[in-house]
């Protein structure tokens, strides 16, 4: 017995021998490559960089800046940097160039060709700013970002603001910065619209505003978005909510605001390298301008809304006919904005206020001044319809329904000239008819009738 328990653990270590090696070679998955940022340096070489600016002129400062910055990043390998120069090729020139595209290991490169740098033309910072997009790789996941260094736009071709929103439409380019050096005098027009745009009033803020931008390439800000009523409750609903950028007013995100099973707000990523104009898609919308959000710590982003309920429904009264499910127009008080739409019957949320209704009856019924408040059901209730049962001439006739109020017309519908009866649903009140046979060319032909409409009632009319 004892022999073969021997047995037994000689063959179960000689297994597990057999298995280490093979357990050592197993290779693991690698791990998904981080996303890489991008960041295309457009620099200005115009002629206007010779000029005087701190310690020597704008171009050997901005060399310098750049040469010493650029070393303090080479070993960051999540970050790829590539080159493009404008007012360097020739004399009068106004050409751009992307003197080093991205790649990896290229800042010797970078570094060297900015040496060599020697500003000869004009200012092209729009055409610089359409030809970046072909700078950046199609393939691979980036995010990218242009960084613009310029003293000056007054005379660049093109509009530069115009060029930014088609930049920012195509969705390769998450931001564009702008770094202004020299005098202040020369940045008096707003580049805001291109990006955001930085004034630099010395060489240390030079170098400090680099390395801002380098560290919010890389980094995502977390959103939690809270929509609470005037007594600070989390509303339980579902709201869509879009994210635009603030400069090019293009949408950025856009997803649903929700809550969880244990009633908190969910978080979300959002870039913190864009300023966002925030729109929740309540009725009427609410809206937030200029938000930006911090990277490395939660952000509360805070609605608070007073909201009722409205419906509008059509009194009752037992028919023999079918009675239309008329559509209910609503609008903000003095606004002729539609501001939604919903069917008679139906409740609808509203942000308190005031509103004017139309229920698209026949004739319109109009409702004006109907106040919603806060946690409260605001119910309007229509006088129901009447039918019209109108006979006419066998043959082709045309004709309009009119209503009549303190002796003036006004139209309603005009009549089906292929039946030989109408049937139209009515609001009550006083009707005027008119008709004429295709064949009648005297006035003396044309026949007119008064008639009233009663809510829930039938109205025969023959005019044969």
């Amino acid at each position: 017995m004892m022999s073969a328990l021997k047995r037994y653990v000689a063959v179960f270590v000689l297994l597990l021998a057999t298995m280490i090696p093979c357990m050592g070679q197993r290779k693991t998955a690698p791990a998904p490559a981080p996303d890489k940022t991008r960041v295309l340096l457009i620099l200005d070489c115009s002629n206007s960089m010779w000029d005087r600016w701190q310690s020597d002129s704008k171009i050997k400062v901005t060399q310098k800046v750049l040469l010493k910055f650029l070393d303090s990043v080479a070993s960051q390998n999540d970050i790829e940097v590539a080159l493009r120069v404008f007012g360097h090729l020739n004399k009068d020139s106004y050409g751009t160039r992307l003197e080093v595209p991205f790649g990896e290991s290229n800042n010797y490169k970078i570094q060297s060709k900015i040496k060599t740098l020697v500003p000869n033309g004009g200012c092209t910072a729009a055409s610089a700013l359409t030809d970046a997009l072909t700078d950046f790789p199609a393939t691979g996941s980036s995010r990218n970002i242009i960084l613009i260094i310029t003293d000056g736009m007054d005379d660049c071709d093109g509009n530069i603001c115009d060029v930014a929103r088609q930049v920012q439409l195509t969705g390769v380019v998450v931001q564009t910065f702008i770094l202004g050096i020299g005098n202040p005098k020369d940045f008096q027009h707003n580049l805001d619209c291109a990006g955001r745009f930085e004034y630099i009033p010395n060489e240390e803020l030079y170098t400090q505003s680099l390395y801002n931008i380098f560290q919010l390439s890389d980094q995502k800000a977390d959103v939690v978005m809270r929509v609470l009523d005037n007594e600070g409750m989390l509303y339980e609903t579902s709201i869509p909510v879009a994210f635009y950028d603030a400069q090019t007013h293009v949408v950025k995100y856009h997803t649903i605001y929700t809550i969880d099973s244990r009633y908190q707000p969910d978080t979300m990523e959002i870039d913190p390298l864009v300023k966002y104009d925030i729109t929740l898609f309540t009725q009427p919308p609410m809206e937030m301008k200029d938000k930006q959000f911090a990277p490395g710590k939660a952000n509360d982003l805070v609605f608070r809304m007073e909201q009722g309920y409205l419906r509008v429904a059509s009194e009752f009264r037992r028919v023999q006919w079918q009675v239309p499910s008329y559509p209910v127009v609503v609008r903000q008080r003095g606004s002729k904005k539609v501001l939604s739409t919903l069917k008679l019957g139906d409740k609808m949320p509203l942000r308190s206020g005031t509103y004017d209704i139309e229920v698209l009856t026949l004739p319109v019924t109009r409702l004006y001044d109907v106040e919603v408040r806060n946690a409260a059901n605001t119910d309007l209730v229509i006088p129901a319809p009447g039918l019209l049962n109108l006979a006419k001439p066998k043959v082709i006739t045309t004709g309009s329904v009119f209503y009549l109020e303190d002796g003036v017309l006004t139209w309603v519908c005009d009549l089906d000239p292929n039946t030989t009866n109408d049937r139209i649903c009515l609001m009550p009140g006083e009707y005027q008819l008119v008709i004429k046979p295709q064949s009648a060319t005297q006035f003396k032909d044309v026949k007119s009738q008064r008639f009233r409409i009663e809510s829930g009632q039938q109205t025969f009319i023959s005019m044969q």
